[in-house]
């Protein structure tokens, strides 16, 4: 068994025990997470005897769960724990919120179904008020989770894990958490940068009666009842200097904490005519690294918050300044480091589909890479996406995605699919973000069975010499590298899979240092962007600049590059 030092120092009975919605922060907060009981069975009816304990959100195949045992398809997982509203902790109205549970489920309180969800990596939220009783009370969670034997959105879960696929975990593996609110109540703001216009522009859902008070530190700078607030001579949010202006909305006899970040993304022309990147209307590399979001004892679940904050700061110390979220929806949490430190995040979409066509998604590309343009992807069981449910159940989880993550300064590109895997009516997917998102630019087919839309020629090479070809749309190389180098003792498994490897220390060094001056180079030939696979080794994959367990560092860059393009 493989843990992190943030997983040998877990305490079950609170873990991942900060407040989890760092742009939303009420003065209301009851952590349900620790140990709950647990039973699988094969049948939907909730169980009268749960022998099980089960350290949540830890996800019971995870060795932090305390479990380590896999919920197959057809089974059922259902939890149980009671609890007590702290006093005068109920203000009228009482929610109950869950950042993920994998991947169907049902909600009761006291015997009373108050609601469920579809959908593994979606946060949702479920009003307890009626079905509330004094003292104690006892919540129930019933779950399946099919993984890839349906056609539902699993990321890179595989049943039968190995190479580029990852373990299957299944039931609640983000916080569980009660808040309280008024019985008419401020429920999200929409948070909107008007950089040319040197204002911010605030849509309210709930109420329209709010205050808004901005500041800048601790100076205040606005208090307004207005939606649309001047920001004269404002500070720019960027990775150099990443500023954020804190913010309170008072309403309904109670004040929300947030805060915003002042920058525009967009495409444009640099000096030379090459289309580019634009941050705050400059020409801006993003010079990135794949990231997976898993650790070896918690899989998809951090062992700690603290855990993501030392990847952030590590990418940061490294000298990148983006990071390219691969297949996850991370908690808020993460998010709000890369807010606070200064990292650009390309948000993928999460994939699902049929079991792919291994020679037309993987062989064929890789070998004839020019060949795959020719493919349109409304030929749904060429790209396995058969199944008209899983194709709503994409766009549904999709919106929620852009909703979710909506204010959050970092996110500054959407990918919506990634070589083709589920991949369907890309062109249509994309107008679809677009409508709901007009701030970001979208990577509508990521690697190939590119479609033609979106804002970025998206290309991933591993295998042959790297060249840019710039296009009318900016050009990318949305994954490359992948160098192998297995340091041993901190290997999860006896396999070690990757797409160059390297024996020893000085050799991988060499290697990505002269991989990184290419990278320098390309970029004056029209290269906007790159994201090299990867932050971490991944179970059987031992490509990443950290060892799984995050204990050894196998590359420091020698320098720091200049990537900045002409303005």
């Amino acid at each position: 068994m493989m843990l992190t030092e943030w997983g040998k120092q877990l305490d079950k009975s609170c873990p991942l025990s900060e407040y989890p919605r760092p742009q939303f922060v009420r003065d209301s907060y009851l952590s349900l997470n620790g140990m709950w009981q647990c039973a699988f069975t094969r049948d939907s009816t909730v169980p009268v005897q749960m022998d099980t304990a089960i350290c949540v959100p830890f996800s019971p195949e995870t060795p932090l769960s305390g479990v380590e045992r896999t919920l197959k398809p057809g089974e059922y997982l259902h939890y149980r724990r009671t609890f007590a509203l702290p006093e005068n902790f109920n203000r009228g109205r009482v929610f109950l919120h869950f950042g993920a549970v994998d991947q169907m489920c049902t909600v009761y309180l006291n015997g009373v179904q108050v609601g469920g969800h579809q959908g593994g990596y979606t946060p949702f939220t479920l009003e307890l008020t009626e079905a509330l009783q004094p003292g104690e009370n006892k919540l129930e969670v019933s779950v399946q989770d099919f993984t890839d034997e349906n056609q539902y959105s699993r990321g890179k879960q595989k049943t039968k894990r190995g190479g580029i696929w990852y373990s299957p975990q299944s039931g609640i593996w983000q916080s569980v958490w009660l808040e309280s609110t008024p019985v008419e109540f401020l429920e999200k703001v929409r948070i909107t940068p008007n950089y040319d216009g040197a204002a911010v522009h605030f849509e309210f859902f709930g109420t329209d009666h709010v205050r808004t008070r901005i500041y800048d530190g601790e100076t205040l700078v606005a208090d307004t009842t207005d939606t649309d607030v001047p920001l004269p001579d404002f500070k720019s949010w960027s990775p150099e200097s990443p500023f954020l202006y804190q913010v309170e909305f008072e309403a309904c006899g109670e004040v929300i904490r947030s805060y915003f970040g002042m920058r525009k993304f967009s495409i444009g022309r640099d000096l030379d005519g090459l289309p580019r990147l634009f941050l705050n209307n400059k020409p801006y590399f993003h010079n990135g690294l794949l990231d997976q979001g898993y650790y070896p004892d918690g899989f998809l679940t951090p062992p700690a918050n603290a855990a993501m904050a030392y990847d952030v700061t590590h990418v940061k110390r490294c000298g990148f300044n983006m990071l390219r979220k691969h297949i996850k929806m991370e908690p808020l949490l993460w998010y709000h480091y890369c807010d606070v430190q200064g990292i650009l995040v390309w948000q993928d979409m999460i994939n699902g589909g049929g079991r792919s066509i291994q020679t037309f998604l993987l062989y064929l590309p890789t070998v004839l890479p020019f060949v795959t343009t020719e493919f349109r992807d409304n030929c749904y069981p060429l790209f396995s996406r058969t199944s008209k449910t899983g194709r709503e159940w994409w766009k549904r989880e999709c919106r929620e995605t852009v909703h979710q993550l909506y204010n959050a300064p970092c996110v500054s590109l959407w990918v919506l699919f990634n070589e083709g895997w589920g991949q369907f009516d890309a062109r249509e997917m994309t107008e679809m973000v677009r409508a709901l998102d007009l701030t970001r630019q979208i990577d509508h087919a990521s690697g190939w069975y590119d479609q033609g839309a979106g804002d970025i020629k998206s290309l991933h090479n591993y295998f042959r010499p790297l060249k840019v070809k710039p296009e009318e749309r900016a050009f990318a190389f949305s994954e490359y590298g992948g160098y192998t180098y297995p340091v041993q003792e901190h290997l999860y498994s006896e396999k070690s899979f990757g797409y160059r490897t390297y024996q020893n220390q000085a050799q991988y060094q060499k290697a990505m240092d002269a991989l990184a001056e290419k990278i320098r180079e390309l970029t004056e030939q029209g290269l906007a962007a790159a994201v090299y696979t990867q932050l971490t080794d991944v179970e059987e994959e031992s490509n990443g600049i950290l060892t799984y367990d995050r204990k050894v560092c196998k590359w420091e860059p020698q320098e720091a590059k200049d990537f900045c393009p002409k303005e």
